[in-house]
């Protein structure tokens, strides 16, 4: 299933986040995938389910493309939402977007796959959780 409502903040790039070639190192946007992924969970409601069934989210891979640097003080739009889930995984995509010119720099996906919080082994994601996701989509 699709879910594609997105999410959105804005950001300043801050200076520790600029590599020895002056613009934002890739790894930055690996963290900021991360975090804006977790605020998005989190703002849908989805981490009580979650922790109430006793699992969490790991990462299996990430893809990200790079389209043009970024530098220090530039305001980025980071969106991110949940394109599809499945029995026990969900690809969540994300863009980076300059603010002053509307300029697309970074494109990226991750592909998340729900566990059971004790033993790390992946399981089908609950009703709950799915409930959330299509309450996220009111198509």
């Amino acid at each position: 299933m699709t879910v594609t409502p997105v999410f959105s903040k804005t950001i300043a790039i801050p200076q520790s986040v600029i590599d020895e070639n002056g613009h934002v190192n890739n790894v930055a946007y690996v963290q900021w995938m991360q975090d804006i992924a977790i605020e998005h969970y989190t703002a849908i409601g989805g981490i009580g389910p979650t922790q109430h069934v006793g699992a969490t989210w790991v990462a299996r891979s990430h893809l990200i493309e790079y389209l043009l640097p970024a530098f220090a003080n530039e305001q980025i739009e980071i969106r991110t939402w949940i394109e599809n889930y499945r029995r026990v995984r969900s690809l969540r995509k994300y863009e980076f977007v300059r603010k002053a010119d509307g300029q697309l720099l970074v494109k990226g996906e991750t592909d998340w796959v729900f566990v059971d919080a004790q033993t790390g082994s992946p399981r089908a994601i609950p009703e709950e959780v799915i409930q959330i996701f299509q309450a996220t989509n009111p198509t």
